[in-house]
């Protein structure tokens, strides 16, 4: 049977892999070893020219449904991995059937949950790597997103200044349909619950859990985070005419929480005595969208709003509050953010992304002029910083040969951003 290339690769090297010898045998001289979650099919990583690919065994019909799940994915801009394409047509030398392949590209800097639990971490750690999966859940829902398999094991994490971002990994159990029922969301949630409970029983039997958290409790909570969330989203409040400050307040909120809307319904009673208003749709990323019109960088929310408040704060000490919002980014790019970024030595850059270099920087400037009692200069922190700290960080670019990174405390944000489930709306 003739080898079949259901969606073109792209990277003409990935034919001259041996596909007719099941994963499981591959050869090591053609894998990489990654840190990887927990699956029910064989999966092998393997590096060519410069990037590293996600190799799963699985039976063609769920190949080609993934395959088309995450591309519909990655065109509605929902986190996930990027799928590449499905090989078929697979057969060992004595011509017996092989699965076909799905490839993914691997999530640069991005690590699995047992990873990141694979070294002493902050407390809170259990807490951030759910605030991000509660995120990914509700941006799904909201995409129409049916996931079936909502857990920490199906999702990778990126480290976005204090915090985590979550891209789902694994749509083998998902649907998409223009818009969920609350029986359908309800599902993800309660399959969330289980799982991370599951998850983090687990953690702790091995020891890598915080013993003041404790795992079914703080999966119960699941629920309440994603329904606050989900109701600040969507849910409609009404108010007097008199109070229609309301309406820029409620979009205020959203921003802050890293929503943009496309649309907000605005209706008034048949007096015209009240107003009720209603967001259609939602979209998020609103700083780091409003950062890459600025800059042309491309980040992760987080690390997007730390580094307008950034861009802020470098307006005021010039004293161009008031000058054309895009020539101060420009000045800003050029005069404070790149050269702290080409400053890292070549052999360092794989470590952390250059957006969350930026921000352990401005973090760990922070932390020496409280220590000094004076204002240290960005550029002395920038030197104590790549000697003291990012020089002893483990390669998250692509973690060969590691289990995980080092310490979290040492790269968490003192007052990391979290989404304050005690204030949105029930």
């Amino acid at each position: 049977m003739p080898l079949r290339i259901l969606a073109a690769p792209q990277d003409p090297q990935l034919l001259d892999l041996p596909w007719e010898v099941p994963l499981e045998a591959w050869p090591a001289d053609r894998l990489v070893a990654l840190p990887r979650g927990l699956s029910r099919h064989v999966v092998r990583f393997v590096r060519l020219d410069g990037r590293v690919y996600a190799v799963k065994e699985v039976v063609e019909r769920l190949a080609q449904r993934e395959y088309r799940l995450l591309r519909d994915l990655e065109r509605s801009g929902v986190p996930a991995v990027e799928a590449v394409g499905i090989i078929a047509g697979r057969e060992s030398p004595a011509g017996a059937p092989l699965d076909p392949v799905l490839i993914t590209r691997h999530l640069q800097f991005s690590l699995p949950y047992r990873a990141l639990f694979s070294q002493t971490l902050r407390p809170d750690t259990a807490g951030r790597l759910v605030d991000a999966l509660v995120v990914l859940l509700v941006r799904l829902h909201l995409a129409g997103f049916f996931w079936g398999d909502c857990s920490l094991s199906n999702t990778l994490f990126r480290r976005d200044a204090g915090a985590f971002a979550a891209y789902l990994v694994d749509a083998e159990t998902g649907e998409l349909h223009d818009e969920l029922s609350p029986g359908q969301r309800a599902y993800d949630i309660d399959n969330a619950r289980t799982n991370i409970a599951g998850e983090l029983l687990d953690l702790a039997a091995g020891g890598l859990l915080d013993e003041h958290v404790d795992p079914v409790d703080f999966a119960a909570d699941v629920g309440a985070r994603y329904e606050r969330l989900w109701g600040e989203l969507t849910g409609s409040e009404s108010f007097e005419l008199d109070e229609r400050w309301r309406i820029a307040q409620r979009v205020e909120r959203l921003n802050r929480l890293g929503f943009d809307l496309a649309e907000l319904d605005i209706v008034t009673d048949v007096g015209g005595r009240s107003v009720r208003i209603q967001p259609k749709v939602v979209d998020a990323g609103h700083h780091s969208r409003r950062l890459l019109r600025l800059t042309g960088l491309d980040v992760e929310e987080n690390q997007a709003r730390r580094l307008l408040n950034a861009l802020d704060q470098y307006a005021a000490a010039t004293d161009q509050q008031g000058e054309d919002e895009e020539i101060v980014a420009h000045q800003w790019l050029t005069r404070v953010f790149e050269p702290v970024v080409r400053s890292v030595p070549a052999d360092l850059r794989g470590k952390l992304e250059p957006a969350e270099v930026f921000h352990e920087v401005l973090e760990h400037r922070w932390y020496l002029s409280e220590r000094s009692g004076r204002d240290i200069g960005l550029k002395e922190a920038r030197d104590a910083y790549l000697r003291d700290e990012l020089a002893h960080r483990p390669d998250e670019q692509a973690v060969i040969g590691g289990v995980g990174p080092a310490d979290d405390d040492e790269a968490a944000d003192p007052e990391p951003f979290r989404i304050p489930w005690d204030q949105l709306r029930g």
